[in-house]
């Protein structure tokens, strides 16, 4: 676990609660990291999550998604505060491999075990192995909206303008 000691005297740090689930502990030691779900280094500002799944390995076909257990659940301990999941940009240079909706959200107030879904977008079968690192966690603070409805809304250089309105180049 990472102690107050090894934040960065001036970055923000959030108190975070980690539950691991099955023997997803164990999977988290590996590596040359601090051990468990923490930042690989001082200033990384993700923590990467690890394939919990049951069985040693998953085959991706080209093109197809797969949800991957990543073995924690986690509770974020200040207000505004929500975890976020993102692709891992080696795994997806190198490989093709990425968060399928793109980005994943982790609402505070969800309890379960995170559960990465991978997209294969190279022309070829991958695998993953168990234990391997498959996207990362970063938490980050969100405005919760107050929504107001309104017949018109205020006017702006842009307007309604949408994809492409600005040209191609």
């Amino acid at each position: 676990m990472t102690s107050a000691s090894s934040v960065i005297e001036g970055t923000p740090a959030l108190r975070v609660r980690v539950r691991y689930l099955r023997d997803a502990r164990v999977l988290y030691a590996l590596g040359d990291g601090p051990g468990g779900l923490a930042p690989a280094t001082p200033l990384a500002a993700g923590m990467d999550l690890r394939a919990c799944m049951d069985a040693e390995e998953a085959v991706l076909p080209a093109g197809s998604r797969l949800a991957i257990p990543a073995g924690v659940a986690v509770e974020p301990l200040s207000p505004g505060a929500a975890g976020f999941v993102y692709s891992r940009s080696g795994l997806g240079t190198r490989m093709g491999l990425t968060v399928s909706r793109g980005v994943g959200v982790i609402d505070p107030d969800y309890r379960g075990e995170i559960v990465v879904s991978l997209l294969n977008t190279s022309g070829e079968e991958r695998r993953i192995r168990r234990g391997e690192r498959i996207a990362q966690l970063v938490f980050q603070p969100y405005f919760h909206a107050l929504v107001e409805e309104a017949d018109a809304l205020g006017e702006t250089a842009r307007g309604a303008g949408g994809f492409g309105h600005t040209g191609t180049l």
